[in-house]
C-alpha cells in the first residue's frame, strides 16, 4: 500500500488518501475487480488511476463522460503521465 500513497503524494500531489479511496486501490492494485459508487467529487477517478499507474500494461477505461475524460487527459498528461481518450 505504500506503493500507491507514493504515487498518490508524488503524482498527485494529495497526502493521503479519502474515506475508502485506500481500501479500493488496494483491491483493484492487487488485480481485483470493483464496482465503486461514490458521490461527485468522491474520489473515484483516482480509485482507478493509481491502481492503473502501479501495474504493468495498460489500463482501459470505460466512461460515457466525455468531456470528464477529456478533462482527465489533459490533467494526467499536465502530470507527466501517457494518457489518452
Amino acid at each position: 500500500m505504500q506503493d500507491a500513497l507514493t504515487v498518490l503524494q508524488q503524482v498527485f500531489g494529495y497526502p493521503e488518501f479519502r474515506g475508502l479511496q485506500a481500501e479500493i486501490v488496494a483491491h483493484v492494485a492487487t488485480g481485483h475487480h470493483a464496482l465503486v459508487l461514490m458521490p461527485t467529487g468522491g474520489g473515484k477517478s483516482l480509485c482507478f488511476q493509481v491502481p492503473a499507474l502501479l501495474r504493468p500494461g495498460v489500463t482501459v477505461v470505460v466512461s460515457p463522460l466525455i468531456a470528464l475524460m477529456e478533462d482527465q487527459v489533459a490533467t494526467l498528461s499536465e502530470l507527466g503521465v501517457a494518457a489518452a481518450y
